[in-house]
This record gives structure tokens, sequence and C-alpha cells, in this order.
């Protein structure tokens, strides 16, 4: 996957409203990654941050990846996981489901989406973004950056 490592927030783009995070920017927050510190700090303390289960079967994903890789200690993949479910479990996050019209509006996005190569799970998060009333989506794929723009979303960082 392609992602933007530049770790300045660009201050021209509107990080106000309701921001839908995907699992590439989520994970910065728990794994340290180019880009993590700048994202925490312009996240930090906002209470309108919503994220899915996609984004954390996605993370959870990642950290095992890691874990097979030798790079995250087993042990760490777990508390990892125990502290994403907690945060949201506290109201860190707002959650936002998979229902049939998220799938719905996924597959209406993919159909009609010819220049850019949407993959499922980027549909789904467009369709999470666009249906929850998420003023942006903060992403660090470049296809789904590009995606979102083309829907009328805003793309950050």
């Amino acid at each position: 996957m392609k992602t933007v490592s530049d770790p300045i927030m660009p201050s021209d783009k509107d990080w106000t409203g309701p921001l839908y995070l995907d699992a590439s920017a989520l994970v910065k927050l728990y794994l340290p990654e180019p880009g993590s510190d700048a994202l925490d700090a312009a996240l930090r303390g906002r209470s309108n941050l919503m994220v899915s289960d996609l984004a954390i079967t996605e993370i959870v994903s990642a950290i095992s990846r890691r874990r097979r890789e030798g790079t995250l200690p087993a042990l760490s993949c777990v508390r990892l996981h125990r502290k994403i479910l907690a945060d949201i479990k506290h109201g860190l996050y707002v959650r936002n489901e998979l229902m049939p019209e998220v799938h719905r509006e996924a597959e209406r996005f993919l159909l009609a989406m010819d220049s850019v190569s949407l993959r499922a799970a980027d549909a789904l998060h467009l369709a999470l973004a666009s249906l929850s009333g998420a003023s942006a989506i903060v992403t660090y794929d470049l296809r789904l950056a590009e995606a979102a723009t083309r829907i009328g979303l805003i793309s950050l960082p």
C-alpha cells in the first residue's frame, strides 16, 4: 500500500467536524510510524473521531503480520488489541457499524469509480465515512484519499 510519510500536518485543510479514521490512520495512533506524533497531536482531545470494526480488524491484521515477521512480540499484539477495544468502549471513538446500507453504498462506489482502482475494504471505509456524516476521512492510503476527494470528502492529512 502506498502511504504518505510526511509527518507535517498541512494547515490548508479543514480538521473540524467529525473525522472518520481508516486503519492506516488509526494504526499510527497505536504503533510508532512516520507521522504518528503529528497525527496524535492533531487529533488529541477530540470527541468526534469515528472508527469502524473494519478498521480494527485491519489493524489486528497489521499487528499480527508484525508478530509473524518478528518485529512485534505476541504479548504486545494482545495488549494493543485490548487497548484499542478499551478506547472504543470508553468513548474515545464513535463506532460506525457495517450495516447493509453501507455495503450497498460501497458497491455503488465500486461500480462508479473507473479511474480509481478501489478495493472492497476501501469502498467500505468510504461508505462508512460518507453515510456517517464525516466531514473528512483521515487516511494515509493514497488510493483511498483520491477516491474520497472524488465523492466530495476532504482527505486528511
